[in-house]
């Protein structure tokens, strides 16, 4: 006689209610660097930095070899937190002070862990709330170069699973995580400028004007290998990957389809500005604030845009200096009836996706062209 077999209907990922202020996750899995990821997000992103794409390059800039460019350091040290912390969310609302240390090679592998700092139940939406954290990466722990690779903060807007469930509210203060952009050394005597042609001639920190809008010319549409990208970097969101629960519920879900994970349209704006703005850059300091301002679908196309605020000098480097920019990111819509403007040709209206306060390290073409 057969019986039936006990059914364990497991919970995935952390609600609003479960999170507990001052937490730290220590999170699963981490992630090796391999050539296979390396090269598919930094072709997928249209990097054209040559430190992602020439290692005899890097090497005479004093890399180790092909250096991953900070949107793929990002990809994979972000999606590590998913299961623990957003896979039950509605929204990424923003990024906060995501600074940048020690450089990743192919074969590091990245771990890392998070701390709540805050929770709050919405004003507006009983079954929402909003977590803030704190996340720090390390690559190669326990090894002679263990180091921070990346340190941010980000606000998620997440489900509670009971809507009468009481929260842990509150907020406490981040911790100090030493995070420090490692960069290669000034050679005066290499022959640094018999690299010159392998990077565009006009990226270099003589050549950004505060007060300029540089429009980039390259897009890239959006299919449904958006799914297969979230999968390799192990980035659980069912908002990203699961049609059926969305289906059964689509009011619940933005827009009632799969949403693109953030972290794409993050690395395709950074990839798609870097001919204009990154080519020439030894690394990201650091990005102050950043937000998606409206989802994106497959079938999207992306865009770019970035806006020079300002520049300063690097302390105790006269061959580099600082560049301050908006990255923007932008699709075109449908939209019927609506007649041209400068930003659309007729029929469509232009919708912004992102936004993010940035600062890059350049070269100065004095010391290296």
């Amino acid at each position: 006689m057969s019986e039936t077999p006990r059914s364990i209907h497991k919970k995935t990922g952390n609600f609003l209610e479960d999170f507990r202020l001052g937490q730290v996750f220590r999170h699963k899995g981490g992630k090796t660097v391999t050539e296979g990821l390396f090269t598919t997000f930094t072709e997928f992103s249209m990097t054209t930095n040559p430190l992602a794409k020439n290692a005899r390059f890097a090497r005479a800039y004093g890399f180790r070899g092909l250096t991953c460019p900070p949107g793929l350091v990002m990809l994979v040290a972000f999606s590590q937190t998913v299961e623990d912390i957003s896979e039950n969310a509605r929204a990424n609302l923003e990024y906060i002070d995501m600074r940048f240390g020690a450089p990743v090679y192919v074969g590091d592998t990245i771990e890392v862990e998070t701390k709540v700092l805050g929770v709050r139940p919405s004003s507006s939406r009983p079954n929402l709330g909003i977590v803030t954290v704190q996340s720090t990466a390390r690559k190669n722990i326990g090894e002679a170069d263990e180091a921070v690779v990346a340190t941010w903060q980000r606000k998620v807007q997440v489900y509670k699973n009971d809507d009468d469930a009481t929260l842990d509210a509150g907020e406490v203060q981040p911790d100090a995580v030493e995070c420090e952009l490692w960069l290669p050394d000034y050679d005066a005597g290499a022959d640094y400028k018999a690299l010159a042609h392998l990077a565009n001639s006009d990226t270099y920190f003589e050549d950004f004007e505060p007060g300029t809008r540089i429009e980039h010319s390259r897009g890239r549409t959006m299919t449904s290998e958006h799914t297969y990208l979230t999968a390799i970097l192990d980035n659980t969101s069912q908002v990203h990957c699961n049609q059926y629960m969305i289906d059964i519920d689509p009011k619940q879900y933005v827009g009632g389809e799969l949403i693109i994970f953030g972290g794409i349209p993050f690395v395709l704006c950074l990839g798609l500005s870097c001919p204009d703005v990154g080519d020439n850059a030894l690394g990201d300091l650091r990005y102050s604030t950043g937000r998606h301002t409206a989802p994106l679908f497959a079938g999207d196309t992306v865009f770019a845009a970035t806006e020079v605020l300002g520049k300063r000098d690097l302390e105790g480097r006269p061959d580099l200096g600082v560049v301050e920019t908006r990255l923007f990111g932008h699709k075109f819509s449908r939209a019927e009836g609506e007649p041209a403007s400068d930003d659309a040709p007729a029929g469509w209206k232009k919708v912004q996706i992102f936004e993010l306060d940035r600062e890059v390290v350049v070269k100065r073409r004095s010391h290296y062209a």
